[in-house]
């Protein structure tokens, strides 16, 4: 499903000097039609309470999701992916360790993406369950 092939040193490069980077998103395994990464629960993550802020789960999310529709992209410069809509159901919380996001896909189309991402603890109880629209536009827009 994936027309790129990526390593995880290559998606590491694209992170840099972004939000993903600040705040420890790893990428930990690219596949046919999915992509695992991990998110640190700490200072970087938490909100003040002490736990996984959710808009961090949602930064996993979109990350996730949108280096899945680059991947699906020839490689070319007429084609973006660009985040369209995003929701997210919190529904446990995390204190500390790390978290996991893992992508696949619900829809494929010629201008929308839609992306299912399970964000899971380390005992890999479901953490976050988010949706990402991804819409495919023109470079020179």
């Amino acid at each position: 499903m994936f027309v790129k092939t990526a390593t995880i040193e290559q998606l590491k490069s694209l992170s840099e000097n972004t939000i993903a980077g600040h705040i420890g998103i790893e990428f930990i395994e690219v596949g046919p039609d999915f992509v695992t990464a991990r998110m640190p629960v700490d200072k970087r993550t938490h909100q003040p309470f002490g736990i996984l802020h959710g808009g961090a789960s949602v930064v996993l999310a979109e990350t996730l999701g949108s280096i899945a529709s680059f991947l699906t992209l020839p490689d070319s410069d007429e084609k973006h992916a660009v985040g369209l809509e995003i929701n997210a159901n919190h529904l446990r919380p995390v204190k500390e360790g790390f978290v996991y996001g893992t992508v696949r896909p619900i829809h494929l189309g010629k201008t929308t993406h839609i992306w299912d991402i399970r964000i899971t603890n380390e005992q890999e109880k479901l953490v976050c369950i988010s949706r990402l629209t991804v819409a495919i536009v023109n470079a020179n827009r």
